[in-house]
């Protein structure tokens, strides 16, 4: 008996049929075994049944039904490896090139901060350099332009 083969191993319908009508005669195979207690007759029938059902199920070849979907799960199971090795390889890559890209633009960051604080310290240099040229105090009774405004000529 042959089997249609679909996606994955056979078509189930066939198959399931065709075990149920083994079973429907492995029954009435053994319905008229007990029946046939002594009768020579009968067991020639049952032996020939017997081996009509043998020779059914050598054409059947099971083993190639289990093989096939097997073979196929391998298939598709190397198939689905094959596809996460390719992924994996190509999230390697992409992180390798944003880990890259990263370490780039934290050197970048780092030199544009360090030319920031040299240009600060050069500043802060420059004004200590102006603040200390201005050591010199002016005395609290020096007259100034402000004491010689009198009384008379405030701002009305």
């Amino acid at each position: 008996m042959r089997f249609s083969i679909v996606d994955v191993g056979y078509d189930r319908l066939q198959v399931d049929s065709c075990l149920n009508e083994l079973g429907v005669r492995l029954t009435r195979l053994a319905a008229r075994a007990e029946g046939a207690a002594g009768a020579e007759r009968e067991w020639d029938e049952i032996r020939e049944e017997a081996a009509g059902l043998c020779g059914l199920l050598q054409r059947l070849d099971l083993g190639d039904l289990v093989r096939r979907p097997a073979d196929a799960a391998g298939r598709e199971a190397a198939e689905l490896l094959l596809r996460a090795r390719l992924e994996l390889d190509s999230a390697r890559e992409e992180a390798r090139r944003v880990r890259e890209q990263v370490y780039t633009e934290a050197v970048q960051a780092r030199r544009e901060l360090e030319a920031a604080l040299h240009a600060r310290q050069c500043r802060a240099a420059r004004a200590d350099e102006i603040l200390g040229g201005l050591a010199e105090t002016v005395p609290a009774d020096t007259p100034t332009a402000a004491s010689a405004v009198g009384p008379s000529r405030a701002v009305r």
